[in-house]
């Protein structure tokens, strides 16, 4: 399948170091990078490419490495934050630039804090979608999952041994990538406490035995939009994408020096009130003042579920945009 990119856009691969990181690119203007979550790709900032280009910015949304086009080491150590950091690094310097505003959206935007974090010399400027910025804690982060799952598997737990999700997504990669989104979005059904939510797992099910799926095309998510996922992971798989939720306690031990960090360029945050990560993050957010002392607004979309720029692409387009033009 081949799979339509925004007006004006153009599909590059840039060599960084060892790897290659496809690239969507649009604009001219000073350089934007848009990193996308799980199971994403650059499509899932379709919405933004075009108007973060329009408003006079570079605009470039990677396939994050073990996605699409871009590499897909073997190794699960190779998705370590401190990587995927570096790839970012290595692209701005590639794309010519020396510095960039990074945007990035569920894992991506763990992925753009640490950036950040750990380079705010290149990158001056940072936006997260529905995971707010907490720097490292003394918790180990396995050891709070399992605190947060009771009896059952927190899904990052479910997740870590290689191969046991790959199994379950790849049997029907369609249906899961569905049924995972529509259950975390605005637009599902309330969850009933009594029979569990998806972030957990009962012990011997499989996760999509929890999910919901919707009775028609939804505005956000067509079956045209569901299709290009699912052609991207029939090509690729899930390996690399899973590798990067093995890596949390690793993460943990490689940004030890950073326990309590804050990031002091410019920020914004935005969230749904009906996403799981912006909900369980209220204590992160209410710690902004002190974590992120730069932050120019962090915005909370009413309805809104997990997948924020596809479900609300005019509310945070404006934000976005605002955010960049006041740089």
């Amino acid at each position: 399948m081949t799979i339509e990119l925004p007006a004006g856009a153009r599909s590059h691969t840039v060599r960084v170091g060892d790897h290659r990181v496809h690239c969507v690119e649009a604009g001219e203007g000073p350089l934007v990078l848009l990193v996308h979550g799980f199971p994403e790709s650059w499509y899932s900032w379709r919405h933004q490419i075009p108007a973060i280009a329009a408003a006079g910015f570079r605009t470039v949304a990677i396939d994050v490495r073990g996605y699409g086009r871009s590499s897909k080491p073997l190794a699960v150590e190779d998705y370590r934050m401190v990587r995927l950091v570096a790839d970012n690094v290595g692209l701005v310097a590639a794309l010519g630039a020396e510095t960039a505003t990074i945007i990035g959206h569920d894992w991506g935007a763990p992925i753009a804090w640490n950036s950040a974090m750990l380079r705010p010399d290149v990158f001056t400027a940072v936006a997260g979608l529905s995971v707010p910025f907490a720097p490292p804690s003394e918790i180990k982060p396995s050891t709070a999952m399992r605190a947060m799952a009771g009896d059952e598997e927190f899904y990052v737990e479910y997740f870590q041994e290689p191969g046991r999700a790959e199994a379950e997504i790849e049997a029907d990669i369609r249906d899961w990538v569905l049924g995972f989104m529509f259950s975390g979005s605005g637009d599902a059904p309330l969850p009933d406490p009594s029979k569990g939510t998806i972030a957990t797992i009962p012990r011997g099910a499989r996760m999509k035995d929890r999910f919901s799926r919707p009775e028609a095309d939804l505005p956000w998510l067509t079956a045209a939009d569901v299709d290009a996922y699912t052609s991207e992971f029939e090509y690729s798989g899930l390996r690399g994408p899973l590798n990067r939720y093995r890596n949390v306690d690793r993460d943990w031990e490689d940004l030890a020096g950073f326990r309590g960090a804050k990031i002091d360029v410019p920020s914004l945050f935005i969230g749904g009130d009906r996403d799981g990560p912006t909900v369980w993050g209220a204590p992160a957010i209410a710690a902004f003042g002190r974590t992120l002392p730069q932050l120019r607004r962090s915005i909370i979309l009413e309805g809104c579920g997990h997948w924020t720029q596809q479900e609300r692409p005019d509310q945070v387009n404006e934000a976005l945009v605002d955010f960049l033009r006041s740089l």
